[in-house]
């Protein structure tokens, strides 16, 4: 049975905040940011891992996506003990991705596209293989105080002890004894990824000549990888335990006050602001893209602004889930919007390579897979999107033998599937053919979803509607709707239904209306929303009944259960 919602919703207006004329990047301020996996996009060489040379192949298809920026997660030379977080060489290539005329070719083609490209910037740590770590086992100068290394301490039986009590991200200590060394370093993830010292300013000068070694390549940008990482206390002090009910071991058993988001990390972030901006003036290039993994209090995290540049909005990845209500999804989207600075621009996250499929995450019926993406593309800002998103790929459960994710790995087996991350991490699902399009080897790094027969790009971009059409009509709009790129925003939300509405003086609104419920629902939208009675159906979510151009009576609207749908 459906009921008539109510329809007193308290409402506010937030105004667009673009990207302030003095930084000259209001080129990004809408920008549609598309991130590739590279181990998992296309293998152009049979080995069952994706390449550079695949990418490149297929950046068509991002470009068709509406994209404006391809970004990749890291593709430099790796161990791959953290699938490519753990650099050995910072200025070349993992062997298994390509080369680095093969990174030439890939610029070449994205800017012949008119594609942006950022890459993923790692300054946090090195791999323990890494030629410095290297040498400052060896204690060789300058090397030996590019990373933090301690003594040990002496337990009261006389037991080597580490130096503290901080653990590594991982679960562990975060301490990690060297025989040769005779002293404990510190990594704030995996044993293999020692974390470098930022009070040593050569350690700066050397992270300072690796993006100045990209730039020189053609890259447009970085995204900057756990940058509230990248300051340590000096004193090393204990920290304060969270008296939650997890494993000591694991990481959210403490506070960490003396490890993360210390104030010292914003003059360094300010820094290489400061550096791209100095080589595009001399190269008379465009000014280059900064954006950070910030995984950080949001008080933290606009501290970012105000030194030049963007903090990731994990709002809708960490904040809401399938069970949140319309209100809670206003007051998450409203607590960012109302926190960033004036003449600043948010961005939207909904899921990446680190995190459950946006569709296996919010989703427990197919209708709602589209849900997400039209809530971001809707509201202001730029918009980062996962590969696989655009079709609605979904999770693979994985076992934990399957498990290769160091995450799931050193949880153990009865705690993996809380941490491991190889679930959105399967190849991309393009055909029908073996290994779903992205190889012809039928061993794959990570295996294919088994949906991949009835769930891939080819199937969708036939369908007369699909997942991947409701994505191209989304992005379009973002593109080139006026309304989108300058108009105010209001968020509405009842027990059942969050409305957003953009608003520009001379043209029409566009509203957007996702039903929370599973059941039909009226709405006297032009009460509540304050929109024209007559409204033309711009994109709908699969499955609601709606049809694309039909106009319809906003006072007397019927949303079908998990319905969204964007009207003009």
């Amino acid at each position: 049975m459906c009921r008539i919602l109510t329809l007193v919703s308290a409402t506010f207006i937030l105004a667009l905040h673009s990207l302030g004329v003095d930084g000259g990047l209001k080129e990004w301020r809408n920008n549609i940011i598309y991130h590739v996996y590279p181990r998992s996009f296309k293998d152009s060489n049979g080995d069952g891992v994706g390449d550079l040379p695949g990418i490149t192949s297929k950046l068509e298809h991002v470009k068709d996506t509406g994209a404006d920026t391809l970004y990749l997660s890291p593709i430099y030379s790796s161990p791959m003990k953290d699938f490519g977080y753990d650099v050995s060489n910072h200025k070349d290539i993992a062997v298994e991705y390509g080369t680095l005329e093969d990174f030439d070719g890939l610029i070449a083609k994205a800017k012949e596209l008119g594609l942006k490209v950022l890459l993923d910037f790692v300054p946090n740590h090195t791999s323990d293989e890494h030629e410095w770590f290297k040498k400052s086992i060896d204690r060789i100068a300058p090397y030996d105080d590019y990373y933090i290394w301690r003594d040990a301490k002496n337990g009261s039986n006389g037991e080597r002890l580490p130096p503290n009590n901080w653990l590594s991200y991982m679960a562990g200590s975060a301490w990690e004894w060297n025989e040769k060394r005779q002293q404990y370093y510190y990594h704030a993830f995996v044993p293999g990824q020692p974390d470098l010292n930022y009070r040593n300013p050569k350690v700066k000068q050397e992270m300072d000549g690796v993006l100045l070694f990209w730039l020189r390549k053609g890259v447009d940008g970085f995204r900057v990888d756990a940058p509230n990482f990248l300051m340590e206390d000096a004193e090393l002090r204990d920290e304060p335990k969270t008296g939650a009910l997890v494993p000591e071991r694991e990481h959210d058993s403490l506070y960490h006050i003396y490890t993360r988001s210390l104030n010292e990390c914003y003059p360094v972030i300010e820094s290489w602001r400061n550096l791209l901006d100095d080589y595009s003036s001399k190269s008379h290039t465009s000014l280059k893209y900064l954006i950070l993994e910030a995984w950080a209090p949001i008080d933290h995290a606009m501290g970012y602004y105000n030194v030049g540049v963007d903090p990731f909005n994990f709002m809708l990845l960490f904040n809401v889930s399938r069970n949140s209500t319309p209100s809670e999804f206003k007051r998450v989207i409203s607590t960012w919007l109302n926190a960033i600075p004036d003449s600043e621009v948010t961005n939207w996250i909904i899921g990446n390579h680190d995190h459950h499929r946006v569709a296996s995450k919010f989703s427990k019926i197919d209708e709602r897979t589209d849900q997400m993406p039209m809530l971001a593309m809707i509201l202001p800002g730029i918009v980062m999107v996962y590969n696989g998103e655009e079709i609605g790929m979904l999770d693979r459960k994985f076992t934990y033998e399957e498990t290769v994710d160091p995450y799931g790995c050193q949880a153990g087996r009865e705690r993996y599937h809380l941490y491991e991350r190889d679930a959105g991490r399967t190849p991309f699902q393009w055909d029908q053919t073996t290994s779903a399009g992205f190889s012809n080897n039928t061993k794959t790094w990570l295996p294919v979803n088994e949906n991949y027969k009835t769930l891939n790009l080819a199937l969708q971009k036939k369908a007369e509607n699909s997942h991947y059409k409701i994505f191209q009509a989304l992005t379009s709009l973002k593109r080139f709707s006026p309304v989108l790129k300058s108009g105010t925003t209001e968020i509405l939300a009842t027990d059942d239904v969050l409305g957003i509405v953009r608003r520009l003086e001379g043209h029409r609104p566009i509203t957007l209306l996702i039903n929370f419920s599973n059941s039909l629902t009226k709405i006297d939208a032009q009460s509540w929303l304050n929109i024209p009675e007559g409204v033309v159906v711009y994109t709908t979510s699969l499955g609601s009944g709606l049809e694309k151009g039909t106009t319809l009576n906003s006072s007397k609207l019927e949303l079908k259960g998990a319905v969204s749908v964007v009207l003009m």
